[in-house]
């Protein structure tokens, strides 16, 4: 299922033993755009820490009741390893939190989650990475602080990062939502994160190899529009672009 980032902000975060807090905002690293951590405003409890979740925690994401199903308890949350509500998050921090909760390292090998294509749950082993697959180091970039950052097309500045799609199955950040105000109000297009030719977060810029024209009589983005294959394989045929389904094998099905 696709999803926008705007329309899972608020929902609920249910653990195994009860309810912890709301989705408030997401991590993603600028390499493979796949999200890493979720943040839980989790109000009164644990207050002045940096609660969060990565979706190798996530069971289902459902859009009828609004909530998030996470498969651990809140004893194990509460034990995990503490962030301060204030500090980034560290690679120090990412190694103590994935040595506490056992789980594979998703910096470690070729693929989204490291040695896999998919999310790797429970007592399932990846894949063998190949040999020479390397650590690579991740910068995280907060959904929050990147939208509203601008969008350099090929000729030009063009609108700016209104909003993040993101693939449930995978937590693949799949498009960003330009809105193009500036130029043609009211309208709204997607982009695929593998379009990008460069990134200066500290410009607040992302650059894409598309012109403005090009990208002005892509087929429009609506809250209301249906994320289906049909609407993607249009998207991607606009711009001449393979599908990322093509490559990706499907990701497996787990019994909740």
């Amino acid at each position: 299922m696709l999803i926008s980032t705007k329309a899972l902000k608020g929902y609920e975060l249910e653990c195994k033993d009860g309810e912890i807090g709301k989705v408030k905002e997401f991590y993603f690293d600028d390499k493979h755009w796949t999200v890493r951590y979720l943040v839980a405003d989790t109000g009164p409890w644990l207050v002045g820490r940096k609660v969060l979740i990565s979706p190798q925690a996530l069971n289902q994401v459902s859009e009828a009741d609004r909530h998030v199903v996470v498969n651990l308890t809140k004893l194990q949350i509460q034990n995990s390893p503490s962030l301060d509500s204030d500090q980034p998050v560290s690679r120090q921090y990412e190694q103590d939190y994935y040595g506490y909760y056992g789980w594979p390292t998703y910096w470690t090998g070729p693929y989204l989650w490291g040695y896999s294509r998919y999310l790797v749950r429970d007592n399932e082993r990846p894949a063998e990475a190949p040999a020479e697959a390397r650590a690579w180091d991740p910068e995280l970039q907060s959904t929050r602080d990147i939208t509203g950052q601008k969008i350099q097309a090929g000729d030009g500045e063009l609108g700016h990062i209104e909003d993040f799609i993101i693939d449930d199955a995978t937590w693949a950040i799949r498009y960003l939502v330009l809105d193009t105000l500036n130029w043609w109000p009211g309208k709204k297009v997607l982009i695929s994160p593998s379009w990008v030719d460069a990134v200066s977060w500290k410009d607040s810029k992302v650059y894409v190899n598309l012109s403005r024209e090009t990208i002005k009589l892509a087929p429009e983005y609506t809250g209301d529009t249906v994320l289906d294959r049909e609407y993607e394989a249009k998207l991607h045929d606009y711009y001449e672009r393979k599908g990322y389904w093509v490559d990706e094998p499907g990701p497996k099905v787990h019994a909740l």
